[in-house]
């Protein structure tokens, strides 16, 4: 792939400063929004240019930069190197048990080329799908630009996720090979996880290899012919790799994230108009100076997150980024601390749920450190309540590091709503407004906007670059999730509450339908409740998010006995691993009750709304619907004398 010269990063110039000197983003991106958009796709390498920049006319069905070819990991990498840069530093990587590793951009493309030339050695082609559960480690980015530089689609899962978890992925993308490791570390141990995807793959025929990163060195299942460990295929492979261009639409990477029903949905994100945006954001929400700056996203790549704010959009950029593959309080709780001290980070972004569990273990902890280098903080997965966001400032940015809380989703591909460093007076707990280039409103039921000081639902108006293109196999599902409450509008729908304030700007508060946002990781009621219904003791269930301090939302399940069931610890205990065997740790329930009736109305719907007000603590609202206003009381009797069930 011939380079041509890069219109930002070639000349070494700073981004921040570039953009300081221009006019601001919001005024360019309100003249013409698509022009906005062509100039910021100007930022990456196009083998053929596009002829247009938005094809809507087969809405809900976008198509940008239609015509356009790129390769997403040349952008990501090769093109650094051919510009000079191929010293700097692509990642800082800091392992749980305190093994590191610098990784240059001239590394990074020899390990991927490698991947690469490993990938297509198995016979795989453009357009195959690849599964990938691995720990927070250099070779899970190897895997996933590997697999762009090819065209194969990945598909990324969370390596908490349960074995039926991964299965029902595996099946629905129809994967051909699964990249996993022997296993992970997680707070001091070295937990298993070829173990467990062998669980998964035992009922998947169409994965044909299992490609293993050895982490741990534990001893391992293996099934000769099919598992292969990675640095025996992938080691010796030569370091240099053509990539080819592929359509802008090429599909990039399927995520699949909880609905309102319990089979998870493949979220179908493609090529030119994601990298587009997920490097325009990353570049404008946090001012990134690349020549300067060391940025440090703290997710996981099995989430979205992950893939645009620790992938694609910083190495579209030639970032300096760290990865880290622990938890934040192994082994001590001022782990992530000594990190930024040691790498000299500058930004940092995180979700609230973490920055609330820095808030009890206390000011002191981030106090004992130097975070001088911090200029800018992020928060990410879940609004932000004032109180986490001022202490944020105040113990970690030293009161002056402006704060943007950034609201986005797996389906819109990059952030959409946030407030731009130093462009306006920040407040504590408010995303404020839609970002350049953005267009989102909040609506009453008619789809009518409303007013300075009114709540309503949050709708996206415009199609955006970065937005997804379908639900993986299932255009109707798509249709009727996303863009059915307000067809006649032709709104997407986001599935939060939002209010205005009287300055206009945009208060998040949280999901209006029926999945739970638990640390920032959205999980469908559904799920768990089909989960819950599989366990021979349960007739029925009922999953509510109640509001935690800590985690934003915390699952509550109200379960109905079998005959022959017996209540008690013994079975809700039983009941909270069963979950956790089923999806994952993250869905285990904080609290099951078990009641004798749940609450439904004359059509048998169940009435969430009124478990939510039990599970919370509020007073019970509204019972005229129910078919039996006196459930109500009857729970409420019977969880006089509850305790919640412990951890």
């Amino acid at each position: 792939m011939s380079p041509r010269p890069d219109p930002v990063l070639s000349a070494g110039s700073t981004l921040a400063g570039a953009e300081q000197a221009a006019p601001r983003p919001h005024d360019v991106a309100a003249d013409d929004r698509l022009a906005y958009w062509a100039r910021q796709a100007e930022h990456l390498h196009w083998q053929t240019p596009w002829t247009d920049v938005l094809d809507f006319s087969r809405a809900p069905f976008a198509r940008w930069f239609t015509g356009g070819r790129l390769n997403v990991a040349y952008n990501c990498v090769d093109r650094h190197v051919e510009a000079g840069r191929g010293d700097r530093v692509a990642f800082h990587f800091e392992g749980e048990p305190g093994d590191r590793r610098t990784i240059t951009y001239a590394a990074l493309q020899r390990e991927v080329c490698k991947a690469a030339n490993a990938l297509a050695s198995l016979g795989l082609k453009a357009g195959d799908r690849v599964a990938i559960q691995l720990p927070m480690i250099p070779e899970a980015i190897y895997a996933m630009l590997a697999c762009a530089r090819l065209g194969l689609p990945h598909s990324v899962v969370f390596g908490g996720f349960s074995p039926a978890a991964l299965r029902s992925r595996i099946e629905d993308a129809g994967a051909r090979l699964l990249i996993t490791s022997d296993g992970q570390y997680r707070r001091g141990r070295a937990e298993p996880m070829k173990a467990l995807t062998d669980e998964a793959t035992r009922h998947t025929p169409g994965v044909e290899h299992v490609l293993v990163v050895r982490r741990t060195g534990a001893d391992v299942p293996w099934t000769e012919g099919r598992d292969l460990w990675w640095h025996d295929l992938v080691e010796d492979r030569p370091d240099r790799h053509h990539p080819e261009a592929f359509d802008a639409e090429h599909p990039l990477f399927i995520l699949y994230t909880s609905g309102t029903t319990g089979k998870p949905k493949g979220i179908l994100h493609t090529s030119g108009g994601y990298l587009t945006q997920a490097a325009a954001t990353h570049r404008t929400v946090f001012g990134l100076d690349p020549d300067r700056d060391v940025y440090w996203c703290t997710a996981d790549i099995g989430w979205i997150t992950g893939h645009t704010y620790i992938v694609y959009g910083p190495l579209a950029n030639g970032t300096t980024s760290v990865l880290y593959e622990g938890t934040p309080d192994t082994p001590s709780q001022a782990r992530h601390f000594e990190i930024i001290e040691r790498y000299g980070v500058s930004v940092y972004y995180t979700a609230p749920t973490l920055i609330r569990t820095f808030m009890k273990w206390g000011e002191q902890v981030p106090a004992a450190h130097d975070l001088s280098s911090i200029r800018v903080l992020g928060s990410v997965g879940e609004p932000i309540n004032p109180e986490a966001w001022r202490w944020y400032r105040e113990h970690l940015g030293a009161g002056r590091a402006p704060v943007v809380d950034t609201w986005w989703q797996t389906e819109t591909g990059a952030v959409m709503i946030a407030p731009l460093p130093g462009e306006r007076e920040p407040k504590p707990g408010s995303a404020q407004t839609p970002l350049p280039g953005i267009s989102a409103k909040v609506v009453d039921d008619q789809g009518v906007q409303v007013g300075k000081g009114e709540s309503g639902y949050l709708v996206l108006d415009a199609p955006w670059p970065a937005m997804l293109r379908g639900v993986w196999g299932d255009d109707e599902r798509y249709r009727e999730t996303y863009w059915s409450r307000f067809a006649q509008q032709g709104y997407y729908f986001a599935g939060d509450g939002a209010r205005y304030d009287e300055d206009g700007d945009i208060w998040l508060l949280g999901r209006v339908d029926d999945v739970m946002n638990v640390s920032g990781h959205r999980i469908s009621t559904a799920e768990v409740e089909s989960a819950l219904v599989a366990h021979p003791a349960v007739a029925e269930a009922a999953v509510v998010g109640a509001t935690d301090p800590t985690t934003g939302q915390a699952i509550v399940a109200f379960v109905i006995l079998r005959s022959g069931a017996h209540d008690g610890d013994d079975v809700t205990a039983a009941l909270r691993e069963h979950v956790a065997r089923e999806i994952g740790p993250i869905a285990k329930p904080r609290r099951i009750l078990v009641v004798s009736e749940l609450p439904k109305t004359r059509s048998g719907k169940i009435m969430r709304r009124l478990l939510r007000d039990v599970a919370d603590n509020r007073q019970v609202g509204d019972v005229t619907t129910l078919a039996d206003a006196s459930v109500m009381d009857r729970i409420n009797a019977g969880l006089a004398a509850e305790r919640p069930a412990g951890d």
